[in-house]
């Protein structure tokens, strides 16, 4: 059912809920990925069906690559490394993933790829990555000279060798070269200069490759030696988006009650998780199974710092429970915030404020002090077409009454149906 083009948020008594999530976006559009460039068919289950993997599937569609969907099912028919299509024009939306992913993957083929996006992206920057694969023997270049898409890639096959990758804006950059290396005609070392933000999705990837037979030796987080190999397809099963988790896990938290997450647990690879541990240290009650975690709030949030380099797109969720602490919050070593969908950096500032909070911004950090007052009448929250700024801000409303959310529709990137499991988390 469509969305309307403002939605106003019910606030909600204790919350009482047992749920699933929708799966992890970024292991779907990294086992699209590599099972494209297996050899063979491979079935994932459990994919994010939202625009964010929707995007992706065409592109590979258009790059020569079947994909059949059913449900959550995707099945992948990979062609060995090989890019059947000579000539694409890629539109990837606002897909981060996808852009960069994709960008890597098509310079294995043979011929003149463009990849583009909408205006937003077109503000996103992807020299890096470019520099790198330059530096590994690929004509690719930014259309515009901005060092943003529209990217243009004429490839003949990825030579590979050594690059130096600057790590200080993305880990998806790394992330999209590593797992087109083992396709590379000679085996690919990558060297990050610089402190990478997201190490955990970096280690996403490396436990991805694995599953599909590629391994790849490391040093920590500065060197990394691809061999020439080969992806084998098989049967692979998606992960619950962490993201999507903290969320509800943060709908407990402000309410004083419990969200049990079915499809997030102890053995999840995803760094996001790690929410649930920071709910902890402000006084929510974590308990965790392989394959489960439950948070209950404890009618106490407790202030403080912390360092969310390793998750920072959890940022939006803590900086709205923040307003609910006893003392302010500090949240640090986020710069990458500002190349986002938005500059998340500033558009938190402006959202906060109009809900009555003083909130400071820095280069890289955000302070929000906790709301002394409710705010007087309707407040419309503008989303800046960030999916992420809908449903964090969502999360005020469970509290306060008189949130607006502006172009919910928005979260259709990542989890359509975000609203409607929101408002089920109350016991009927």
């Amino acid at each position: 059912m469509p969305l309307p083009p403002t939605l106003a948020i019910r606030p909600l008594r204790r919350v009482d809920a047992r749920v699933s999530v929708p799966g992890s976006k970024s292991l779907t559009n990294r086992a699209l990925i590599t099972a494209a460039l297996a050899e063979g068919d491979s079935t994932l289950s459990g994919c994010l069906v939202a625009e964010d993997s929707e995007v992706m599937v065409r592109a590979l569609r258009a790059l020569g690559i079947a994909v059949a969907i059913s449900g959550t099912t995707m099945t992948v028919s990979g062609q060995g490394g090989r890019v059947p299509a000579a000539r694409a024009e890629l539109d990837l939306k606002l897909s981060g993933t996808s852009i960069r992913f994709l960008t890597a993957l098509v310079a294995l083929g043979r011929g003149r790829f463009v990849l583009d996006g909408n205006a937003r992206m077109r503000e996103r920057p992807i020299q890096d990555l470019l520099d790198a694969l330059t530096a590994l023997g690929v004509k690719a270049t930014s259309q515009l000279q901005t060092g943003c898409p529209p990217v243009v890639v004429e490839a003949a096959g990825l030579p590979g060798g050594e690059a130096v990758l600057a790590g200080g804006s993305s880990s998806q950059y790394l992330s999209a070269l590593l797992m087109a290396a083992p396709y590379a005609q000679t085996p690919v070392t990558l060297t990050v200069s610089g402190e990478l933000p997201s190490k955990p999705f970096v280690d996403m990837t490396l436990k991805l490759m694995a599953d599909f037979g590629v391994e790849v030796a490391r040093d920590g987080y500065r060197r990394f030696e691809v061999p020439v190999g080969r992806y084998a397809a098989r049967a692979y099963a998606v992960e619950g988006d962490a993201m999507a988790a903290g969320y509800l896990w943060a709908a407990a938290a402000l309410t004083g009650g419990r969200v049990e997450v079915t499809n997030v647990g102890a053995s999840s690879v995803q760094g996001d998780k790690r929410l649930a541990e920071v709910l902890a240290e402000m006084g929510c009650a974590v308990t965790w199974s392989e394959t489960s975690c439950t948070v209950r709030g404890t009618g106490r949030l407790r202030g403080g710092t912390f360092d969310l380099n390793d998750m920072s797109d959890q940022a939006q969720t803590l900086a709205v429970v923040a307003l609910f602490a006893d003392a302010p919050v500090t949240i640090t070593n986020i710069w990458n915030l500002r190349i986002k969908e938005t500059d998340r950096l500033s558009a938190l500032r402006a959202e906060l404020s109009k809900l009555g909070a003083r909130v400071e911004e820095g280069g890289d950090w955000i302070t929000v002090h906790p709301l002394t007052a409710p705010p007087e009448g309707a407040v419309e929250i503008a989303t800046y077409g960030d999916h992420r700024m809908a449903m964090a801000f969502a999360l005020a409303g469970l509290r306060l009454p008189g949130v607006v959310i502006r172009d919910p529709a928005c979260v259709g990137k990542t989890f359509p149906t975000f609203f409607e499991v929101l408002a089920a988390l109350e016991p009927r």
